[in-house]
């Protein structure tokens, strides 16, 4: 007959033991930290927030852009290599350095430059007689015939460095709403909505590149309605000083990205 001292002994012995387990996992568990990064263009580094990080990059990043706002939100293990005027070239070969096998989620918004974009609408912008509509029409020809294999080495690349990781890519916005409230710009109605168009041509290149590759892809455009330049609640700034802050979104804007980001993480 067992003792009932042991018993009691061999009782206890197993509940410290069973004890120190479960605080041994909880400890593993709270020291795993979500490993992010984040790529792409001025979109995503936060140009047009208007306040940046001193980081000596010159990329503009912003505490006020989605992949900041996300990364306080979660309280992940950041990287911040989005950088303005990244086109997919650019990402491939400056943005990837700090993925790995252990890096678990990677947001992108990338394309916008290699179509010229930022070069159509400031030939939009000039004053009459000159238009944008030759600029436009060759900005949806590289859409067509050249973006997505762009899009794909850029991929591929985030793929291959990073590929235990969930990869979300992030769209962009229609800008305009047809109204012509800047005095210094001259942006037509009829051209706001060719621009428009052509912001759906490149969300919808984007999307299928992405798809492809069982990327997540966020479609912001419907978020951004009723938020575009000269709406009464403005997620864009229009033609802004210092020029760089024009055309982009703005802390609003920013915060839109987040609430949908935000979402699915």
């Amino acid at each position: 007959m067992t003792h009932p001292r042991r018993i009691s002994t061999m009782v206890a012995s197993l509940v410290v033991a069973t004890l120190t387990t479960l605080l041994a996992a909880t400890g593993t568990a709270q020291a795993q930290t979500t490993e992010y990064v984040a790529l792409g263009d001025s979109y995503a580094s936060g140009v047009g927030t208007r306040e940046y990080i001193e980081d000596g990059s010159g990329c503009s990043r912003s505490t006020y852009a989605y992949p900041s706002l996300i990364a306080a939100g979660t309280g992940a293990d950041f990287t911040f290599a989005a950088c303005s005027g990244a086109e997919t070239g650019d990402l491939i070969a400056n943005q990837l350095g700090a993925l790995s096998d252990s890096t678990d989620l990677v947001t992108v918004t990338i394309g916008g430059n290699d179509t010229g974009w930022a070069s159509v609408i400031q030939q939009c912008a000039y004053p009459s007689p000159w238009t944008c509509d030759a600029e436009i029409a060759a900005a949806e020809r590289y859409i067509d015939e050249q973006l997505p294999t762009d899009l794909s080495a850029a991929y591929d690349a985030i793929a291959a460095a990073a590929p235990n990781a969930r990869v979300i890519v992030l769209g962009y916005p229609r800008l305009f709403n047809g109204e012509e409230c800047n005095a210094i710009t001259r942006i037509s109605s009829a051209e706001q909505a060719a621009l428009n168009n052509a912001a759906d041509h490149l969300g919808r290149a984007i999307a299928s590149v992405a798809g492809g590759y069982g990327f997540e892809y966020i479609d912001v455009r419907d978020s951004f309605e009723g938020h575009a330049i000269c709406d009464d609640t403005e997620w864009l700034n229009g033609f802004s000083w210092p020029v760089a802050e024009s055309y982009h979104p703005n802390r609003a804007g920013q915060a839109g990205y987040y609430d949908l980001l935000s979402a699915l993480v």
